[in-house]
């Protein structure tokens, strides 16, 4: 089974984008992140021509977030992460595909830090940890899988001390991201190649592909019930080069 992760940057406007890596790569499983569009606006005919069903969970403008199948569709166990009844952004979707119970997240960018969107993305974060505790007593094939907006260590970005008071590279938010895997997940990429430097994500400025000044930010995270699954893991980077592309490239992994 292949699984993969896409922050499209707008659903609609780079839908030959997916269309073409969807035929290419042919992944089972998809979470996109920020889809850009209303629930209503989402591409449903063109993915399903394609041979993908899909839940997803939309907002104009911002955020959204979806999970697609191939051949069929996805099972939805839950819209918005829970813990906070007043937080009405399209982040978080749930749904069971195959066995594997798939959580697909966009969280917070929270610049400028400090100040009030860093204070909320940490809050975020916490609400993401509680959950996954949640979900990982289960006991369950579980794969949180998205756009975590995290540089977890210095091996993931281009040169960390440009980076060091960014909010995807703070110590406050590596902490958060490391307390999430001392629960017991599975950082997939980061395990199959623990010391190479790959990244998911290129700024349109500044020759930011060319110069291979990347991030990584795009994370699959697996459950112990899950993680020995795992043989393969990689970074569609070619895509990131194709026009008028998302500023991600799809992270993909395969699993037994």
């Amino acid at each position: 089974m292949k699984i993969a992760t896409y922050n499209v940057n707008g659903i609609n406007g780079r839908l030959p984008i997916l269309l073409r890596w969807l035929g290419e790569a042919k992944p089972d499983i998809v979470c996109l992140q920020e889809l850009k569009a209303a629930g209503e606006n989402f591409p449903r005919l063109a993915l399903e021509k394609a041979g993908y069903g899909a839940v997803w969970l939309g907002q104009k403008s911002w955020n959204g977030v979806a999970i697609l199948a191939r051949d069929q569709e996805p099972l939805e166990t839950r819209r918005g992460l829970p813990g906070d009844p007043e937080d009405q952004e399209s982040r978080y979707i749930e749904a069971a595909v195959q066995g594997v119970l798939i959580g697909c997240l966009y969280l917070p960018n929270g610049n400028p830090a400090p100040g009030p969107k860093f204070r909320a993305k940490l809050r975020w974060f916490e609400r993401l940890q509680a959950y996954a505790a949640e979900i990982l007593a289960l006991e369950v094939p579980v794969a949180l899988i998205g756009d975590f907006n995290v540089m977890p260590t210095d091996l993931d970005v281009y040169k960390p001390e440009r980076w060091r008071d960014d909010a995807l590279f703070r110590p406050e938010v590596r902490k958060a991201y490391a307390r999430l895997l001392a629960q017991g997940w599975t950082d997939a990429l980061r395990h199959l190649h623990p010391d190479e430097r790959i990244y998911t994500f290129w700024n349109y400025l500044r020759n930011s592909y060319a110069r291979d000044a990347g991030l990584r930010i795009d994370h699959l995270l697996l459950s112990p019930d899950l993680a020995p699954s795992l043989r393969a893991a990689g970074v569609d980077r070619t895509v990131r080069g194709w026009a008028k592309s998302s500023d991600h490239a799809p992270v993909w992994i395969e699993i037994d």
